[in-house]
């Protein structure tokens, strides 16, 4: 019986690793006081061409990076922005920016403006239109940004989506990363300390990093894989088989007790 449950802990183990082998190499670097190029070239949601500069020098910017196709995650993390955002007294287009750039290459100036009216009607800000950007770009400049920025991905060939992790980053008016938010729900207290702080050009602390992954969408199946749920799953695996061991090892410390 123990060789068993050793034998099923240790497949446990190897599943574990196995799985944690999908994420390598992704994840989001923090690269505090570091600049964006802001010479990097991408077309905004109305198709025109326009520099990252273009969104810079005056005011604090969000910054999310995202691929507009993403069947899961990213929705999350935009719908997350728009909740923090939305419970602050800051507007997009007043006090602040916010450019949300596609990684995938493949995307189009049609579908970066399908997002923009979703995301416009859930925000409900007057003129946060004029704030907030939806862009697309060549790989050239989606890799430059995203090596920048710190935002490790990876494209899976036989799904043909990206596995990546979810956060924003806050950037200064003068191009500068001023502070990382990681996760799908970002609060609306330390979203606006960020803003006035980046908007004085004060660069943040390292965070500690909380990191969900989006990996994979089966849409035979219609469902969802977060990679790292399956790590989580075959590590409860293994917590179960080493509780049992425990137990089974009390009980016959107990019965030799008894003897």
């Amino acid at each position: 019986m123990k060789r068993l449950c050793v034998l099923v802990l240790t497949l446990s183990l190897a599943s574990v690793a196995s799985a944690q082998g999908i994420l390598e190499g992704i994840g989001i670097d923090q690269k505090l006081n570091e600049s964006v190029p802001l010479d990097l070239v991408f077309r905004d949601e109305t198709g025109r061409e326009v520099r990252l500069g273009d969104y810079f020098g005056e005011k604090p910017v969000v910054l999310s990076l995202v691929y507009f196709r993403c069947p899961m995650l990213c929705t999350l993390v935009g719908n997350g922005l728009v909740r923090g955002l939305r419970a602050t007294a800051f507007d997009a287009g007043r006090e602040f920016n916010v450019i949300t750039v596609s990684f995938d290459p493949r995307d189009t100036p049609e579908k970066a403006a399908e997002m923009k009216r979703v995301y416009m009607n859930e925000y409900r800000r007057p003129g946060a239109e004029k704030g907030w950007h939806f862009l697309t770009g060549d790989a050239a400049a989606i890799e430059k940004l995203t090596e920048a920025v710190g935002f490790r991905y990876r494209y899976d060939a036989e799904s043909g989506q990206f596995a990546h992790a979810s956060g924003i980053m806050v950037v200064t008016p003068k191009g500068r990363i001023a502070q990382y938010f990681y996760g799908l729900e970002y609060s609306a207290r330390d979203l606006r300390l960020s803003l006035v702080e980046s908007a004085e050009n004060r660069i943040g602390t390292p965070v500690d990093r909380v990191l969900l992954y989006c990996f994979h969408y089966d849409p035979a199946k219609g469902k969802y894989g977060l990679a790292i749920m399956r790590v989580l799953r075959v590590a409860s695996v293994g917590t179960v088989v080493g509780l049992g061991m425990l137990i089974a090892g009390l009980v016959y410390r107990q019965r030799r007790s008894g003897r």
